[in-house]
């Protein structure tokens, strides 16, 4: 008998711990809604990113979602250009196709360059690239067009790609190492209006400043430069064929002027803080006037740079006669378009780490370049090439989206890439930021040695256009 009653016990006990299993069970599955991947940030990286997971074949059952803090906005091409451009590599440019996003920006407005012509302001010393088959080099394409075309791709998979317009993330919740049904194994997101998001992965594409970044604890290795970029929308004094992409270094800092069309420009003017200001405020035709000095004018000439330059030019051309490209003369600017004149700081960043478990940084999240060489969306869309690459071979393996095994494969291509070419850009922008006889005299040299040597300049140009 009392066997029996032990027995009832132990049947009783046993649909208690059953029951409580299956309650903490349910506890564990309700929740926030759950995403395979999440990017936070919409801009032109953040929506590429979702684009390309959205159109992959291996995601066809996984759920991503974008994160945007601004509205949803509705493009309709102006007759005006946008005074925000960015410089589109090869690389880039395939990338943008291989999910249809490249044929809407190439409908709507786009323009090719065949030459690059860069040169100092303290010499002559110069070097110019262009391919010998007349390929395109690049193409400039406003941020505008280049956003809608990659809206209107991300519109074609709205069935897997969930985007969240106006929605702000306010918190992360990090997963531990281990966890039970008390801890969720996701990262959890808590919005602004109140709502709570999770995923498996969560990318960082949220800019510079980025909150997933800092939230995350990744360390930033920062450098803001004393300079200032100074943006608009240029017009030539006539039509050309203006497929070249100009570039002088000043000793304040580059000035570029970027083709959009026969007879417009893109500005790109880096400069000091204090003269930035200034030649936002000059009047119309003391500002084109600035401008055309930038590119033409002579004064920070020297006798001796230019008689050391033209010798050593001579020697040059004796030992590789056909080694010497032609200069050309920049196009002489006539007006600028009203209201497009603008200024934003410029700075260095590197991100100590692009992946932590579940966590992703991807563009200027990562890493922040000065403009001088055109490559800071390049190098974003680098980013998302090769992590879309190993999430797409995970999700093809059934293998868990958010583990560092093949984060980290990406964090190793992408910094070997990116590291290298950042040095090079800042100690570009440094070297040039003198006017001392000796560094010019230097430069002077290793600029003319440059553009005597064809494969030395292929392998810049290759590295430049992936």
């Amino acid at each position: 008998m009392a066997a029996l009653c032990g027995r009832a016990r132990l049947a009783a006990l046993g649909g208690r711990m059953r029951g409580c299993a299956r309650a903490s069970l349910r506890s564990c599955s309700a929740g926030p809604p759950l995403y395979d991947v999440l990017v936070s940030g919409g801009g032109m990286v953040g929506t590429a990113m979702a684009a390309a997971l959205g159109h992959d074949i291996h995601f066809r059952d996984k759920k991503v979602a974008l994160l945007e803090a601004g509205p949803r906005k509705e493009y309709h091409l102006p007759e005006s250009y946008s005074n925000r451009v960015s410089s589109i590599s090869p690389g880039s440019a395939t990338f943008l196709s291989s999910f249809g996003a490249w044929d809407h920006v190439c409908s709507l407005r786009c323009k090719p360059f065949r030459r690059m012509q860069v040169w100092d302001a303290c010499s002559e010393a110069i070097i110019t690239f262009e391919k010998d088959d007349l390929d395109d080099m690049g193409y400039i394409v406003e941020n505008d067009v280049i956003m809608a075309a990659l809206t209107k791709q991300l519109d074609a998979v709205a069935d897997r790609v969930e985007v969240f317009y106006g929605s702000r993330a306010v918190g992360y919740t990090w997963p531990l190492p281990s966890h039970n049904c008390d801890t969720s194994p996701w990262v959890q997101i808590e919005l602004a209006d109140g709502r709570r998001l999770q995923t498996k992965l969560l990318i960082g594409a949220d800019g510079h400043n980025s909150v997933v970044r800092k939230e995350a604890e990744i360390q930033n290795i920062e450098h803001q430069y004393d300079q200032s970029a100074v943006v608009a929308t240029l017009h030539l004094s006539e039509a050309t064929e203006n497929n070249v992409a100009w570039q002088r270094f000043l000793p304040t800092g580059p000035i570029a002027l970027l083709p959009l069309s026969d007879t417009a420009s893109s500005l790109v003017w880096s400069t000091s803080h204090e003269h930035a200001s200034e030649l936002l405020t000059m009047d119309t035709e003391s500002f084109v006037d600035s401008i055309n000095s930038a590119f033409w004018s002579n004064v920070n000439h020297s006798d001796f740079i230019d008689s050391a330059g033209a010798m050593f030019r001579s020697a040059l051309s004796l030992l590789k006669p056909s080694g010497t490209a032609m200069r050309q003369l920049p196009p002489s600017v006539a007006e600028v378009d009203p209201e497009s004149r603008a200024m934003f700081p410029l700075g260095m960043g590197h991100a100590t780490e692009y992946v932590r478990h579940r966590v992703a940084l991807i563009g200027d999240a990562a890493h922040r370049v000065h403009p001088l060489a055109g490559q800071g969306v390049n190098l974003g869309f680098g980013d998302i090439a090769c992590l879309a690459h190993h999430l797409s071979a995970a999700a093809f393996n059934g293998q868990d989206l958010g583990s560092l095994k093949h984060l980290l494969k990406f964090e190793t291509e992408r910094q070997r890439h990116n590291v290298s070419l950042i040095a090079a850009i800042d100690l570009l922008k440094r070297l040039y930021s003198t006017s001392l006889s000796p560094v010019v005299l230097l430069r002077t040299w290793g600029l003319q040695a440059t553009n005597a040597l064809p494969p030395v300049k292929e392998q810049i140009m290759a590295f430049a256009s992936k």
